[in-house]
């Protein structure tokens, strides 16, 4: 029960510390890379010897094909974080005293991403890099100290050019959140963030397996 408490927590405050800067700075790039990097590094170093700081479905995905984590404990990490995101949305709505904008992920006039099938395209690619560099630095013992900057600068890299394009989610723990909330298209929209991260996360832990992996 630790462990899905740890998730719950762990994403809670990467959906409320991310997504508020998000919508406090206007999504300014830097500040919101910087936002769910940063929170990906504090909570890699507070809940992750309890935990593996997951906080994304899509890495716990990725454990589970890679037979690093069992069934059960996949469905209750992945419902954890979701309950997590949601509240970290519902917290940010009620601080800001609106549920209009709460960092929800989108496609369309209004973004980079014209269309669903770029959105799809990028965060199918951004949730690759990031789950690559996380099966790998998770790989090997003596990576330990520093795996969690390596996975908060990770994600502060594919926020970068991701957030103009879709605002960047790599997560769909992340967009559900605010999007059940937020209502309106970022819900009508949300299953491109749902579906795109999974496809990223599975493919990444493929290319682990059969690339990168010393296991013959």
């Amino acid at each position: 029960m630790k462990k899905y408490i740890a998730e719950f927590v762990g994403t809670f405050v990467l959906v409320l510390i991310g997504c508020g800067v998000a919508v406090v700075t206007d999504a300014n790039v830097v500040a919101t890379a910087l936002a769910f990097g940063l929170a990906i590094v504090a909570m890699a170093y507070s809940i992750g010897n309890i935990s593996g700081c997951h906080v994304n479905p899509a890495v716990s995905l990725a454990m589970l094909l890679s037979k690093k984590m069992s069934v059960k404990d996949f469905i209750g990490y992945v419902i954890a974080q979701v309950l997590g995101a949601l509240a970290g949305a519902a917290i940010l709505g009620v601080i800001l005293s609106s549920f209009d904008a709460l960092g929800a992920n989108g496609f369309g006039d209004s973004m980079g991403a014209e269309n669903m099938w770029i959105a799809l395209l990028v965060e199918v690619i951004l949730t690759f890099i990031f789950v690559v560099a996380i099966l790998g630095v998770t790989s090997k013992k003596e990576y330990g100290s520093v795996a969690g900057l390596v996975i908060g600068l990770t994600l502060v890299l594919v926020h970068l050019i991701g957030i103009s394009l879709t605002g960047t989610s790599v997560n769909p723990a992340r967009s559900l959140g605010p999007a059940l909330l937020q209502g309106g298209e970022a819900l009508a929209q949300v299953w491109v963030f749902i579906v795109a991260p999974l496809v990223g996360g599975a493919l990444a832990a493929l290319f682990h397996k059969f690339v990168i992996s010393e296991k013959k």
